[in-house]
């Protein structure tokens, strides 16, 4: 049986060379992975420029619920949190 070697870091990648940005509530919510900056490091690494800015929350929230379904809790400040993202510069 031949072993599927496409897994979360392989998709992870993909996303972000594709040139969309990504949180690090993304890339748990919807990858699993609960590291992104070796992700991030190893693509500095073979090349590629990596672009960050900050965002609020609530933009993070509102694009991980596109593929999943996440519900921060009732008591959290969402609209005070800024968060990271980054993507491939072209």
């Amino acid at each position: 049986m031949k072993k599927n070697r496409f897994g979360f870091v392989s998709a992870l990648k993909e996303h972000i060379i594709s040139g969309k940005p990504i949180t690090y509530l993304e890339t748990q919510v919807i990858y699993g992975y609960s590291n992104l900056s070796p992700v991030l490091s190893n693509l500095k690494k073979q090349g590629w420029i990596i672009k960050s800015r900050k965002i609020p929350l609530p933009a993070a929230i509102r694009r991980a619920n596109k593929y999943a379904i996440y519900q921060p809790p009732e008591n959290l400040p969402v609209n005070d949190i800024i968060c990271t993202e980054w993507w491939v510069s072209n």
